[in-house]
């Protein structure tokens, strides 16, 4: 719940658009039929505030939080369906849904002060990590800070150990797949290519296959960098078997593919730095399948998808296999 334990550091109002819920909104990586329809519009207007904080992860935080209930009151007078303390809710709650006051107990309006809270927590950790005041993964950070508040996770140098906070933040990121959409329709490898792209939306390549980097074992960067926000859906390049998906400390969430062989040699792809990931070790995809959400778990600097393809079991510049080139 909003500040419960710890210090509370208070952060800058950042001001978003209010107003009605959008009569029309991208649903993304929102499983949409796991959300009560009343609190859709306000789900899918909040996960839209920043890239670090999707849809998903607002529906588990407020399913952990208060099960749905506009009208919960926690033990320790935690308010509302976003569970705010009173001292809390003045700097975050605004009348959003219009209807002439700013209150906890409206569903519009507290899901709405859920994401600037949100999105404030992800902008202040994001700092905390680059100075090294705190460590840890950013998206449970930013959820320990909401439990215990930021001087609580400042004090603890990350996820405090309190006995409650690391539980409520395991939680919460076991709820994201309940959120998360698992499985779009199958396509098909375009004509003319080896795999198909992991993404199905316009990405910035933020850094290509070769660039020299000194932190790398290998060298090199063994992939290509997707510029996409956290959430974005990441999809199989090619039918095949899921060899690994789970966690690697430089990869963060990974999910490993083995597909057929193409012209007598072993081929792999690998999506890595993921959100969450939507399959397990054994599974079998199809072309297009849904897999994961694109993150900033790991190793990694900001929200992307590293996808890489092994040849023969090396690395090899995946544009071509996907017809970037």
């Amino acid at each position: 719940m909003a500040c419960l334990l710890g210090s509370f550091l208070l952060l800058p109002v950042i001001v978003f658009g209010g107003g009605s819920p959008p009569e029309e909104a991208v649903s993304g990586e929102l499983n949409t039929d796991a959300v009560p329809a009343l609190y859709l519009p306000w789900v899918l207007k909040a996960g839209a505030m920043c890239d670090e904080i999707p849809a998903a992860l607002i529906a588990a935080q407020i399913e952990q939080e208060s099960g749905w209930d506009p009208e919960a009151v926690s033990p320790v007078g935690a308010q509302g369906i976003s569970q705010f303390m009173p001292g809390t809710w003045p700097s975050w709650g605004r009348d959003d849904d219009g209807n002439g006051k700013a209150d906890p107990y409206d569903p519009g309006d507290a899901i709405m002060a859920q994401g600037r809270y949100d999105c404030a927590h992800a902008d202040l950790m994001a700092g905390y990590l680059k100075e090294g005041r705190v460590h840890g993964e950013l998206i449970e950070l930013v959820l320990a800070a909401y439990n215990a508040g930021a001087g609580g996770v400042l004090d603890a140098r990350g996820v405090p150990d309190n006995g409650e906070t690391r539980q409520y933040v395991d939680l919460i990121m076991a709820l994201v797949a309940k959120y998360t959409k698992a499985l779009k329709e199958s396509g098909a490898v375009p004509a003319g290519q080896r795999l198909a792209s992991p993404l199905r939306v316009k990405a910035l390549i933020t850094s290509p296959y070769g660039v020299k980097r000194p932190s790398s074992a290998y060298g090199y960067h063994t992939g290509t960098d997707f510029g996409v926000g956290v959430g974005t859906e990441v999809h199989a390049a090619g039918a095949g078997t899921v060899t690994f998906a789970g966690w690697n400390s430089a990869y963060g969430n990974r999910i490993v593919i083995r597909h057929p062989k193409q012209g007598g040699k072993t081929v792999e792809t690998t999506y890595n730095h993921l959100f969450s990931l939507g399959v397990a070790k054994g599974d079998t995809v199809s072309v297009g399948q849904v897999i994961g959400a694109t993150g900033n778990t790991g190793n990694s600097t900001g929200p992307h998808l590293h996808f890489e393809v092994k040849y023969d079991g090396d690395f090899t510049d995946p544009a071509p296999w996907i017809g970037l080139e």
